[in-house]
C-alpha cells in the first residue's frame, strides 16, 4: 500500500512539472517593446519589482505592484489595482519584472485567471535586468 501511494504521489508530482512546463506565455523583445514605447502605444505595464528596485529603475507611467516574487496570496493581492486598470484600459499589459522569469510568469498567470485575455498579455523578456535602453527609465 505504502508502495502504491508513492508511485502515486512521484505520478501526481510529474504531472503537475509537465503542465507547468507546457503553459505558454507571450514575450516582448526589449527592441519590439522599445518601438511600442516610441510610438506612443497604449499599454498598462504592470511593474512587480520590489519597492527598492522599482525607486531605483522603472518605466514612466508603469504600475507599482510592488509583487515579486509573486508566490503568496498576498502578493498576487498586490496586483489587484493593476488587474483593474487592465480591465478598464481594455490594451495590451506588459508585464515587467527583475529578470522576466518566475515571478513574471507568475504575475503573467494570475493576470489571465481574473479576466485579462491572454493575447493581451506580454513579459518583457529578460526584465529590467536586460533592458538596454536604461536612458528610457526614470527613478523616485
Amino acid at each position: 500500500m505504502k508502495k502504491r501511494i508513492a508511485i502515486l504521489a512521484v505520478l501526481i508530482i510529474g504531472l503537475l512539472n509537465m503542465a507547468a512546463l507546457l503553459e505558454s506565455f507571450n514575450y516582448v523583445k526589449a527592441d519590439d517593446f522599445k518601438q511600442w514605447l516610441d510610438s506612443g502605444k497604449a499599454m498598462v505595464l504592470v511593474d512587480i519589482q520590489v519597492k527598492n528596485e522599482f525607486s531605483l529603475h522603472h518605466f514612466k507611467d508603469s504600475i507599482e505592484t510592488n509583487a515579486f516574487p509573486v508566490e503568496t496570496e498576498e502578493q498576487r493581492k498586490m496586483l489587484n489595482p493593476a488587474v483593474a486598470g487592465a480591465k478598464k484600459a481594455g490594451t495590451d499589459v506588459v508585464v515587467i519584472c527583475p529578470r522576466g522569469g518566475g515571478g513574471a510568469k507568475r504575475c503573467y498567470s494570475y493576470l489571465k485567471a481574473q479576466g485579462i485575455p491572454e493575447e493581451k498579455l506580454f513579459i518583457l523578456e529578460g526584465g529590467i535586468a536586460k533592458w538596454p535602453h536604461k536612458e528610457m527609465l526614470v527613478s523616485r
